[in-house]
């Protein structure tokens, strides 16, 4: 059996291939087009000095190279460039020299006019070198003797001749003669510092000039030092607001948005179609390998491509803004899907979204994080969501899940008390509407889907119904076994976590087909003739056939759910009738002596099995399994001629050893522990209902009063 339900599970079929390619590229397209809907932009023909007249935002985060704020900071480096001069070493020391030189060659008559004896020839001499001297300077010469003069001119030249071979630009020319007394040992009088400073000015010259060639290299190094300008925008940034004058800047982020010319960023939808396809196929995938009774079933597929295109639809209305996507009520999704399809699909399912939220909210790990947890802890809080109550616990779980998340990640990052205490309110809010909005449309989804929820299923196990008050009325045998079978199924759904009310009221109609023909069955014959005594062993597999097919009419008729209707089928799966099945056997092993004769064992072994096979299919959930179990053990411990622990365990065990062997659970997720739970509830639940009763005293005297009284009164 395991083997078979090995390689069940790993085949995948042209037919599962179909169904993936449809629904895959359906849903893929979808999605596609919801999340890239905004990303076809009209062009904006607009320009610098012009007034917008709409705001204009960022149709997406991007990050681009501004070409007129790198030409801006470019700029300003190169003029941040002192002008450059064109002073060498070697070219100063050529002008030292030069210049000491002259100085020399000026002072010689300075030196011959020292050299005369007679002062008033010597004061004439003197007054013809260096003419620009200043009066008070020229005295001050007059007045020197030889040697002060020779210990003057001498320090000149050295003065001259360091301060030529230093830089000195013809710019700063006027500065630097003007600094020269200065220079002159601090000893000397104002005047000797003065005389020599002018004699030494007309000498000092420039010994760099302004270069424009080297400035503009130097300005133009400067620039290339500067690297481009990066300019990120968010996703929903103001470009440019109504009303305001448009910028050169605001036209160069109309160009990199593709704001200019319009069209379709073909980037981005790309990568959206990609993510969809994704998320799809692993969701699918999933369904596929974990749960392949849904699988199947085109209304829960098609139930759970809505869920996730309207969660979608609300994650791409809300993103972009800083706190309303924290108000999306997206965790009521894994509550209904939880519900309606189990907690399985709806993980799957609520993770697929979580991912999309955060994606749409440029790549946030914090809205991930925040419809992922809130979403699972609704899925474990409803349970079943078979009371109100339960949709109130699971909405406050959800709101502290929330807050925890907020908090996290508050603390985590830098937002401030206030920004915090929004996202607390959106949370709770949040919350809120996940409850009330899963409570208010699983079960409207559940009717048009034709998924039974907790409170149909309630209202169809009321014995009021117009099919189970003709089953009492027409078929109460049936009607009572039914019963029995019920109360052995949801026992054992119970003990290996499967939904007990579905297993129940399955029970309950899994046998109405019977009502086309209430006499043909033993439960219903009251101790009567029972016609298949004279029947061929063919016409009573057909009848017996035929109430599946009858079942599944009126189940219709009577507008029970389309997955109720489902169990009515798989109850039976392809099992043999082996009671029939043997006694064709025998028939046919009759005239050549019975069964223990060769010729009489062939005649036997060549009796097909087909006509004595139930049409399926097979169970394809744990509910309609136990439901198969629990109707065939029903009815064979009914019939035994003692109820003892051993005789129950023995024909329970028998039972499901059978169904086992003839590989009736290889399309359901039946475990082999799930198959012990299973016959412990069976056993446990059977020993119950047929305990042996004490006659107690009491009661014996009670019951001859009771005749006594009605023999009195009848005479």
């Amino acid at each position: 059996m395991l083997s078979r339900t090995i390689d069940a599970a790993g085949r995948f079929t042209r037919r599962d291939a179909v169904r993936l390619v449809f629904f895959a590229c359906a849903l893929v397209l979808a999605l596609g087009a919801i999340l890239g809907a905004d990303l076809l932009t009209p062009g904006l023909d607009l320009a610098a000095g012009q007034i917008a007249p709409t705001p204009v935002r960022a149709p997406r985060a991007l990050t681009y190279t501004s070409a007129i704020q790198t030409q801006d900071k470019r700029d300003e480096a190169a003029r941040a460039v002192e002008p450059q001069y064109d002073y060498s070493e070697d070219n100063a020391a050529l002008i030292s020299d030069s210049q000491v030189a002259a100085f020399r060659a000026a002072t010689l008559a300075v030196n011959s006019a020292f050299g005369i004896q007679d002062p008033i020839a010597r004061h004439a001499a003197l007054q013809t070198p260096f003419p620009d001297l200043s009066p008070a300077a020229r005295a001050t010469l007059m007045g020197l003797d030889p040697i002060r003069w020779n210990t003057i001119r001498d320090q000149a030249v050295v003065v001259l001749g360091a301060r030529e071979r230093t830089e000195i630009r013809d710019s700063d020319l006027p500065d630097e003669r003007a600094s020269l007394p200065m220079r002159f040992p601090v000893a000397w009088t104002s005047a000797e510092k003065q005389l020599a400073a002018e004699l030494v000015a007309p000498f000092i010259v420039s010994t760099s000039s302004y270069s424009a060639s080297l400035t503009e290299a130097a300005r133009d190094d400067a620039r290339q030092t500067v690297a481009p300008v990066e300019v990120s925008l968010a996703r929903g940034e103001l470009i440019v607001d109504a009303g305001a004058k448009v910028t050169p800047l605001d036209v160069e982020e109309l160009r990199a948005a593709g704001l200019d010319t319009g069209g379709i960023d073909l980037v981005r939808v790309a990568g959206w179609f990609a993510l969809s396809a994704l998320l799809v196929l692993v969701l699918l995938a999933w369904i596929w390998r974990f749960r392949r009774e849904l699988w199947h079933r085109n209304n829960a597929l098609l139930l759970l491509s809505l869920l996730v295109l309207v969660s979608v639809l609300a994650i791409k209305l809300s993103a972009g803004r800083s706190i309303l996507p924290y108000f999306i009520p997206l965790a009521g999704v894994g509550i209904v899907v939880a519900i309606l399809l189990g907690a399985g699909p709806a993980m799957a399912v609520q993770a697929a979204i979580a991912i999309v939220a955060g994606a749409a909210n440029g790549s946030s790990l914090e809205l991930t994080t925040y419809f992922l947890l809130g979403g699972i802890v609704g899925i474990i809080a409803i349970r079943r969501g078979d009371r109100l109550q339960v949709f109130v616990q699971a909405g406050l779980a959800i709101a502290v899940v929330n807050a925890a998340v907020v908090a996290v990640f508050s603390l985590l990052g830098d937002r401030d008390l206030t920004g915090t205490a929004q996202l607390f309110a959106a949370g709770l809010a949040s919350a809120a509407g996940s409850a009330i909005a899963a409570a208010g449309v699983f079960a409207v989804l559940g009717d048009i889907f034709g998924i039974p929820t907790a409170f149909q299923l309630q209202e169809l196990s009321n014995p009021t119904r117009p099919l189970l008050r003709r089953l009492l009325t027409e078929a109460p045998g049936t009607y009572h076994h039914s019963l029995m079978v019920g109360n052995l199924a949801e026992r054992a759904a119970e003990a290996i976590g499967a939904d007990p009310i579905l297993a129940r009221v399955s029970a309950y109609y899994h046998d109405i087909g019977k009502l086309a023909n209430p006499a043909a069955f033993i439960e219903n014959q009251a101790g009567g003739d029972n016609i298949h005594d004279e029947l061929d062993p063919e016409t009573s597999a057909r009848i017996l056939r035929a109430h599946v097919g009858d079942g599944i009419d009126i189940a219709y008729r009577g507008k029970l759910p389309k997955a109720l209707i489902a169990f009515i089928p798989q109850h039976h799966g392809t099992a043999k009738m082996s009671y029939f099945l043997e006694k064709a056997r025998d028939e046919a092993a009759a005239p050549f002596g019975g069964r223990t004769t060769t010729a009489g064992a062939a005649a036997a072994a060549a009796v097909p099995e087909a006509p004595f096979r139930h049409q399926g299919p097979k169970p394809q959930s744990r509910e309609a399994a136990i439901l198969m179990l629990a109707d065939s053990v029903e009815a064979s411990v009914r019939s035994l001629a003692t109820h003892d622990e051993a005789a129950i365990r023995a024909m329970v065990s028998r039972i499901i050893g059978e169904r086992l062997e003839d590989g009736q659970f290889d399309e359901c997720d039946l475990t082999l522990r799930d198959v012990e739970h299973i016959r412990e509830a069976f056993v446990s639940q059977l020993l119950g209902a047929y305990h042996q009763r004490i006659a107690y005293p009491q009661n014996k005297v009670v019951e001859l009063e009771a005749r006594r009284g009605a023999g009195g009164q009848g005479a």
